[in-house]
């Protein structure tokens, strides 16, 4: 795991490598272990490593024998033993242990296509000096990132923006569309990001640069369009248990300890004991606790380290804690977050790194592929109501969905109703699954300027995301519209990348993903939705799965969110002020009206009544944070690009 940096010249002036020593300055907490860098005329590639698979003879940029292609990556390619004793065969001579090295051989024999037979998490360029060629590519589901402008002087790219934004041909401002879509979805739609003039390449996808022009298209897409409706529980219960174990198996190769996230709930505890089953060695997990019991599941975690015998390392987490990190974190996340979930998560990579760990599995990617969220079965409980919705008994289960939202459950049945969204229209649109989720996001936009909300007039965030939808999405089963939605969008926008990579290698920790091997990802799209959840029953089939593996008591219990404190992270409402001074900086009158992003008057009254303990519901604690992570990136990456001086914020 590492991070890449490049640039291509436009014009008539070559790369020179200072422009390259920038770029990469800004990334070296995701490579610790080294630097390289690759200079061809007007060609410049850029690596930082953090060691994992081949210590001794993985350096980058690495080139081929014959200097032809030369190639910078961020990843891991899990199936490169297969594939390397597969190049052997067919007469390709290896002169290190690498899975870098296979991919140049790859690209050797198959070219652009060479990204199909990769089981992994991947960007990397390769640079195909005889065609004076620069392709790029990032994995199917968007596990590692990777960013790009082009300036009328040079087409730059890296694995985070503050490296792009280090070209001070690139410009800096704040994309208000990509602010909006953010506001709405959580997360912004690739290729746009939230600055003007940086994109994304999204996951899935290929690019090319050669003789000026950029082409990009896909090499996979997910496909939810088609399960198999013949399959039973026990066929579907086989082939997943048994590829699952081989998701996790490959995904063991390393030169260094692995470790594993403990969170106590069913995936990463399915997870922890197939490592288990198959080292049959001493196991490293990391744990996170929070001393408010609405977010704790210590007490789950306790019984899977004794069911497994695991020596565990556990970190508490305090509100003051991720209030204290928040700056640090939003300068690695490089865009706005609607919730504080990142900063628990960076606090623990950290914890990984002090342990001297750099790879721990996850569990990550369980809930969108085999139905687990709240979000599921809340959709199905709406259309069950809305298919009567006159029913006085239909519309009370709509208060059992959420028993940890006191303020949901004291509304009358009319307003769950509204809230919901379980009207004939709602029931109509390929959206309906999502739709109270957006509302309640998009409330926050009551907060825009008036600047802001005139030059966004008549512009709909959800026509963006409509026309990037397959043709045939609105014939699909309603359970596949929803798991898509959430596996496209918020998976590899915020979960991946804001809780995911950027929090993790900010601590130059590399998480490794299972259930999101290809294959695996492949097969739960062919597993029908009756046995994704059956009823009500949440990840029917992976809980067949977890017989024998887990305790009942982890296996058959209510899953739990990830959520973390939100306002009370800032402000302590017993002494009636903010907890940091960068708080009341960045919310200030003068600060936000400088921005120009949002109302400083409306921003005035939610931090007064942050102060006063006046927050209540999760729109509040939700507009408190997406204004305060908005501020700091623009004060982090607009007016300044440093990082979060820590005498200066806090």
């Amino acid at each position: 795991m590492c991070g890449i940096a490049g640039l291509v010249c436009l014009g008539h002036e070559t790369a020179k490598a200072g422009m390259l020593q920038r770029m990469l300055g800004m990334l070296r907490h995701r490579g610790p272990d080294g630097q390289g860098i690759y200079l061809d005329d007007a060609v410049g590639l850029g690596h930082v490593r953090l060691s994992i698979i081949d210590l001794e003879g993985g350096s980058q940029p690495m080139s081929s024998a014959d200097g032809a292609l030369t190639i910078t990556f961020n990843g891991e390619i899990f199936n490169y033993v297969e594939l390397r004793e597969e190049l052997a065969r067919k007469g390709h001579v290896f002169t290190t242990k690498s899975d870098t090295e296979v991919i140049l051989h790859c690209y050797q024999e198959k070219g652009e296509r060479c990204v199909e037979d990769f089981n992994g998490q991947w960007a990397f360029a390769i640079w195909d000096a005889p065609k004076r060629k620069l392709f790029l590519s990032r994995d199917r589901l968007g596990v590692r990132p990777l960013f790009y402008a082009r300036t009328s002087q040079r087409f730059v790219f890296a694995s985070e923006i503050k490296a792009i934004l280090g070209d001070p041909s690139v410009g800096r401002a704040i994309d208000l569309r990509g602010l909006d879509q953010l506001l709405t979805f959580w997360s912004v739609l690739a290729p746009r990001t939230i600055f003007q003039g940086v994109s994304e390449l999204p996951p899935g996808h290929s690019m090319v640069l050669q003789d000026g022009a950029l082409r990009i298209a896909p090499y996979w897409q997910l496909d939810l369009s088609g399960p198999d409706e013949s399959m039973t529980a026990d066929q579907a219960t086989d082939l997943l248990s048994e590829c699952l174990y081989d998701a996790v198996r490959i995904r063991l190769r390393s030169d260094v300890p692995v470790g594993a996230w403990l969170s106590g709930g069913l995936d990463s505890s399915i997870v922890t004991s197939m490592i288990k089953r198959i080292t049959r060695g001493s196991l490293r997990t990391f744990s996170l606790g929070f001393d408010d019991a609405e977010y704790d599941e210590s007490s789950h975690q306790r019984a899977m380290i004794r069911h497994l015998e695991v020596d565990n390392s556990g970190l508490g987490c305090h509100a003051h804690d991720i209030g204290s990190a928040f700056p640090q974190v939003i300068w690695h996340t490089e865009q706005p977050v609607v919730r504080t979930a990142p900063v628990p998560m960076f606090l623990l990579s950290r914890l990984v790194r002090d342990k001297t760990f750099k790879v721990v599995l996850t569990g990550e990617g369980a809930d969108e592929m085999l139905g687990g969220y709240d979000l599921f079965k809340e959709a199905k409980i709406r259309r069950f109501c809305g298919a009567h919705p006159d029913s006085k008994f239909r519309s009370k289960l709509l208060r059992r969905l959420y028993p940890y939202m006191p303020g949901l459950q004291a509304q009358p049945d009319d307003y769950l109703k509204a809230f919901f969204r379980v009207g004939p229209e709602d029931l109509a649109s390929p959206f309906f699954s999502h739709l109270p989720r957006w509302d309640l996001t998009s409330r926050l936009k009551l907060f825009y300027s008036d600047e802001v909300r005139a030059e966004l007039q008549g512009y709909d965030a959800t026509e963006d995301l409509r026309a990037q939808l397959p043709g045939s999405f609105s014939g699909w089963d309603p359970f596949c519209q929803a798991q898509y939605l959430e596996s496209r969008y918020l998976l590899p926008g915020y979960l991946l990348s804001s809780q995911g990579d950027r929090v993790g290698m900010a601590n130059g920790i590399e998480a490794r993903h299972p259930f999101l091997d290809h294959r695996l990802v492949a097969l739960a799209a062919r597993i029908p939705p009756r046995l994704k959840m059956r009823v009500l029953n949440e990840k029917y089939i992976l809980k067949r799965v977890a017989r024998g593996l887990v305790p009942e008591s982890i296996r058959n219990r209510h899953k739990q969110p990830y959520r973390a404190p939100d306002v009370a992270s800032f402000y302590d409402s017993k002494r009636k002020q903010a907890r940091f001074g960068y708080v009341d900086r960045m919310l200030s009158s003068d600060n936000v009206a400088a921005a120009g992003l949002f109302h400083p008057e409306a921003v005035q009254r939610l931090a007064n009544k942050s102060k006063r303990g006046g927050v209540i519901g999760v729109k509040d604690g939700m507009a408190l944070v997406a204004i305060l992570s908005t501020q700091l990136t623009v004060s982090q990456f607009i007016h300044r690009l440093g990082g979060p001086e820590h005498g200066a914020l806090d």
